[in-house]
């Protein structure tokens, strides 16, 4: 597809696609293929995070979408989670979320999902691209007493806190002290809102949007920033969002950044334990770490693998009736409760379990040992397909005869951004050294790094 990648549309604002005619086609498009007669009377929830080209993209999205006829509810900026939910909850036929995730505020992006609450599918989302670039019919303009309407609705935020604390049945988090780090982002208000009704002590940061500083030195993609502030005040863990807040990475006691794989393994055995992870059966995409299988298969625990983003953590658990899964990156999918990851009622999760277990965070995460890793993202000019460049492929066949079952390696193009990502991981450290250096120079033989 030319518009859709890995997680929706998405791009640099007011460069195409990201641009308020794309837009506003994008809400035509949305209309004419998701239209319904049904009771949901043709609603559609558009959210955003604090990105400033949100107000930009929101008009036009929201202009193409009354024009066809569409209702528009708009709640301002809400997790892409709480997106998710809203659609579904009220009934709606589809949500729209504006956001870049964890991409710097330049960026801008479409998330789409259907009424109940599931990212679309590729071939709905194919024939939207479709409406989109002009290779559709163009719909029938609607007579004017047809046009749709948009309304600010006021109590989103309250529908979506109420639903995330039901989901941990209301723990009381009373004698905890949190750093949350918001990113300058989507959860900069219900986030620390939420932990404190529960009873925690919050300490705030990245709470403070102005448009431009969201993901700045911030949030998941920088957790030391959170753990230094639970290294000054005493806290006992730190909570980091990305831009959208469907990610959270957390940190411990000490500050230091607990992996994403380690907060998989055990949430997993958690569930596990309380009988609630259904099949006995978890699934993580291909990024995860060799020791988070080591450690369920110690459990009992069967693993799905997938390939890389969360939607296909989602559509393996849909398949397979699972209830939990999710990526190292911090995306976790409690499937008995949302659609999508959700930082925040993942965090919530993990917070139960340090309560009911009486347990600090560093201690239920040495659950698992990890292999030592090393992924390594290289800039590229262009994005050949892997198969044709005779180094690469040549040097994976030894790294196969060399590894057996000690280690693994993985080489991928980004599916948002013109990079190759170069990952490396064995039971001996020097041996990743050694395997990561031998890829990177085969990178820039076969491919080219820009200077």
């Amino acid at each position: 597809m030319k518009l859709f990648g890995t997680d929706g549309i998405r791009g640099k604002a007011n460069e195409f696609p990201i641009t308020p005619e794309v837009a506003l086609r994008a809400g035509k498009a949305v209309a004419q293929v998701l239209r319904s007669s049904g009771h949901n009377r043709n609603r559609v929830v558009i959210g955003k995070d604090t990105r400033i080209s949100g107000y930009m993209l929101e008009t036009a999205l929201t202009s193409g979408l009354v024009s066809m006829g569409m209702d528009v509810l708009l709640p301002g900026p809400l997790p892409t989670p709480a997106i998710a939910h809203l659609t579904k909850s009220m009934g709606c036929a589809a949500g729209i979320m504006l956001t870049a995730s964890h991409n710097p505020y330049e960026d801008n992006g479409l998330k789409i999902f259907g009424p109940d609450g599931y990212k679309l599918s590729d071939a709905l989302e194919e024939i939207i691209e479709r409406h989109i670039l002009g290779d559709e019919p163009e719909p029938r303009a609607m007579s004017p007493e047809k046009i749709g309407k948009a309304y600010r609705i006021d109590d989103a935020r309250g529908r979506y806190i109420e639903f995330a604390k039901h989901t941990a049945d209301n723990v009381s988090l009373h004698g905890l002290k949190i750093v949350v780090d918001c990113g300058h982002g989507a959860a900069y208000f219900i986030a620390p809102l939420i932990f404190k009704e529960l009873g925690a002590e919050v300490i705030k940061y990245g709470c403070e949007p102005d448009g431009i500083n969201i993901n700045d030195r911030c949030g998941a993609l920088y957790p030391e920033t959170a753990g230094e502030l639970v290294r000054q005040h005493g806290a006992d863990l730190g909570i980091s969002f990305d831009g959208d807040a469907d990610r959270v990475i957390f940190t411990d006691a000490t500050g230091t950044a607990i992996s994403g794989d380690r907060i998989l393994a055990l949430a997993a055995l958690s569930l596990h334990e309380q009988g609630r992870l259904r099949g006995s059966t978890m699934a993580c995409t291909v990024m995860s770490n060799l020791g988070l299988h080591e450690a369920m298969r110690r459990a009992g625990i069967n693993v799905l693998t997938t390939p890389v983003g969360d939607r296909n953590v989602i559509e393996a658990l849909r398949d397979k009736g699972g209830s939990f899964g999710g990526e190292n990156s911090g995306h976790l999918i409690f499937a008995d409760h949302a659609t999508t990851g959700d930082g925040i009622l993942s965090a919530l999760q993990v917070l139960r379990v340090m309560k009911e277990k009486k347990a600090t965070l560093a201690e239920l995460a040495a659950c698992m040992r990890e292999f030592p890793q090393e992924l390594v993202n290289l800039k590229v000019a262009s994005k050949p397909p892997l198969a044709t460049l005779p180094g690469i492929q040549k040097l994976m066949k030894e790294a196969d005869a060399a590894f057996g079952d000690a280690g693994r390696h993985l080489i991928r193009y980004s599916g948002t951004e013109n990079k190759i990502r170069i990952l490396v991981e064995h039971r001996d450290a020097d041996a990743v050294d050694e395997w990561i250096g031998k890829f990177t120079e085969a990178v820039k033989e076969d491919i080219g790094v820009p200077a």
